[in-house]
């Protein structure tokens, strides 16, 4: 149900009210607008007062609606946060080709790093969270793979991408350095049973009042596997004393800690070579980001952290 270009369908207020009116009539007088930071994989607007829909964006994102649909509302009993909770399984139609989903609003203003004013007790909650997170039983959880992007599993997934990269920004990254970093990463694997993990540890997921963690959502990457890929949070959202008390609540060992290191390059890597050059969507203020979490990378390899 793509249009005949291929391309998937404009995922607009009106689609999404079709949509609701066609399969929820209960909900159909409600007003739907969109959330003002309705992210990357998948459009989110509010649906009334008290709901949000969330409708993937591309098709390589759908399998993780009936995932979400499944294992949220196991999760949500076993951790110290609010997560999404499913309240509608939408299916296709009104020419959108993919299951979208209904969920409870959650409260809370996307995390801003360089403005909380406490991120030490930040960093504390989101440890706590995660540990949680890694603590309930895994038992049938879904194995990390193509769903989670390969996050929770082997960076060696993502070994020839990293090492062509590398050779691509030689001119701007310290390519020495790097690559002793990933090879460092690559050669730690995670020996004990898998454990679950959100996958995508990113500010636009991390909701806060009142300088505190209120929310976690958009577990679309979850699964369960190598915790180490929720550690970029380390690196990405902390720096001084909250990474310290960050890694504090996260009482991991140093080779996890590595395969983390390794997962931040990488992501920092890849956003660097998209948005470096100053050509139509390239994002300055993204490429950026990524040079500073390069830095931090290595500095604190090079601490031996």
């Amino acid at each position: 149900m793509t249009d005949p270009s291929g391309h998937p369908p404009e995922i607009t207020s009106a689609l999404v009210r079709r949509l609701i009116a066609a399969q929820f009539p209960q909900w159909a007088d409600l007003p739907v607008t969109p959330v003002a930071s309705g992210g990357w994989d998948n459009r989110t607007f509010h649906l009334g007062s008290t709901m949000t829909v969330r409708l993937p964006s591309a098709g390589a994102y759908a399998p993780q609606v009936d995932k979400e649909q499944r294992w949220l509302p196991v999760l949500a009993g076993h951790l110290p946060l609010p997560i999404p909770v499913p309240l509608g399984l939408g299916r296709p139609g009104e020419g959108y080709p993919w299951p979208w989903s209904v969920y409870r609003w959650l409260e809370g203003e996307t995390m801003i790093p360089s403005c909380t004013a406490d991120l030490p007790r930040l960093a504390a909650d989101l440890g706590r969270f995660l540990g949680a997170l890694q603590a309930v039983d895994a038992t049938d959880g879904p194995p990390a793979g193509a769903h989670s992007f390969f996050r929770g599993a082997s960076l060696q997934v993502y070994d020839a991408q990293t090492r062509q990269v590398l050779t691509a920004l030689a001119d701007e990254v310290g390519v020495r350095a790097a690559t002793a970093v990933w090879e460092a990463a690559l050669h730690t694997p995670w020996p004990r049973p898998p454990v679950w993990f959100h996958g995508d540890v990113a500010a636009g997921n991390l909701l806060i009042r009142e300088d505190r963690l209120a929310a976690v959502i958009d577990f679309g990457c979850a699964g369960v596997g190598d915790p180490a890929c929720d550690l970029v949070a380390a690196w990405t959202l902390f720096w001084g004393e909250s990474r310290e008390v960050f890694r504090a609540a996260l009482p991991l060992d140093a080779a996890t800690w590595a395969r983390g290191r390794g997962w931040a390059l990488w992501k920092a890597l890849i956003t660097l070579e998209e948005h470096r050059e100053p050509e139509a969507g390239a994002d300055p203020l993204r490429a950026a980001e990524a040079r500073r979490v390069l830095g931090e990378v290595l500095a604190d390899s090079v601490r031996g952290s």
